[in-house]
């Protein structure tokens, strides 16, 4: 019976990478399963891709309609996921956030980490069922977790993840240095995409208090360059809300080479991200100097104070 793996919708570099590791994985050890993606693949996704000579996944916004089982990486929160989940199977979850609105009729494997990301997870996956990981897959891991983990500068960093980097650019005979560097710079051009485009490129929906929370981030190395189109911004923000009943929008603009982030909150309570993070907000925005992770240093703090 085929299966088919995916990451979380508005794809980054892990959630199309994992899915195409544990799918290569699962395949060496007798499953059917193909990788595919929830959205297509961001600047930085495609400078990886095309580096390592890889074909793109293709897209899908059902499952149901191929398969009746799914296996998970990158994500477990529905919301995140493809839309007709609950009309399939989870078999496999493999992952490393939190755990939140996931729930299955049968059992399944599910393997969750605090890594800095899914790809670390799954080469020790690799090595615990003895399959030899193919120099062009390697590289594509390391790249997912220099994305993930900001080349190292993010707190979700983990030692593991640092090692994990070391030995996949030697099967892959990558400068990870040079190369991650090359890689998330590629991630920052900004200045062809629209302003929706941007508002919505890596953007994540949370229920947190009842509440409809929408976060994206944007990675880039100039923050003045992208507050210069902040008028717009602001516009495809409030669109967004209002087509997709977010109640609150938060937009972290991150400066990856001295990893801080300028905050953009369009909706309501903005009390909660005063609290959260300790601030005030100035015309709907305030500096997190030391935030760079969603996942670590935005939504738990945010979590915590609805």
């Amino acid at each position: 019976m085929k299966e088919l793996v995916f990451g979380h919708k508005s794809p980054d570099t892990d959630a199309i990478v994992a899915a195409k590791a544990f799918s290569y994985l699962q395949n060496q050890l007798g499953y059917e399963t193909e990788a595919v993606a929830l959205g297509e693949p961001n600047d930085e996704t495609k400078f990886v891709l095309q580096h390592f000579d890889e074909p793109t996944p293709r897209v899908i916004t059902a499952a149901k309609p191929e398969v009746n089982a799914v296996m998970l990486v990158d994500h477990n929160e529905a919301q995140q996921s493809v839309a007709d989940l609950q009309d399939v199977q989870v078999t496999h979850v493999v992952d490393h956030h939190r755990i939140a609105n996931f729930q299955t009729a049968a059992p399944l494997y599910y393997h969750a980490e605090p890594l800095g990301c899914t790809s670390t997870i799954l080469l020790k996956l690799f090595k615990q069922n003895q399959v030899a990981v193919p120099a062009k897959l390697a590289g594509l891991m390391l790249s997912a977790i220099i994305s993930d983990t900001l080349l190292f500068k993010s707190p979700t960093t983990t030692p593991e993840d640092e090692a994990a980097v070391k030995e996949l650019a030697k099967i892959a005979g990558v400068d990870y240095q040079q190369y991650g560097l090359e890689m998330l710079k590629a991630g920052t051009n900004l200045a062809s995409k629209t302003e929706d485009q941007l508002v919505t490129a890596d953007a994540k929906t949370f229920e947190m208090g009842g509440k409809k929370v929408r976060i994206n981030q944007i990675n880039t190395v100039d923050l003045d360059e992208v507050f210069a189109r902040e008028a717009k911004l602001r516009q495809a923000i409030e669109k967004q809300n209002q087509e997709n009943d977010y109640d609150l929008f938060l937009l972290m603009v991150t400066n990856i080479l001295n990893s801080d982030t300028r905050i953009l909150v369009v909706g309501e309570p903005q009390a909660v991200v005063e609290k959260a993070f300790n601030t005030k907000l100035v015309d709907n925005k305030a500096d997190l100097p030391g935030v760079v992770s969603r996942k670590k240093q935005v939504v738990p703090p945010l979590q915590a104070a609805f």
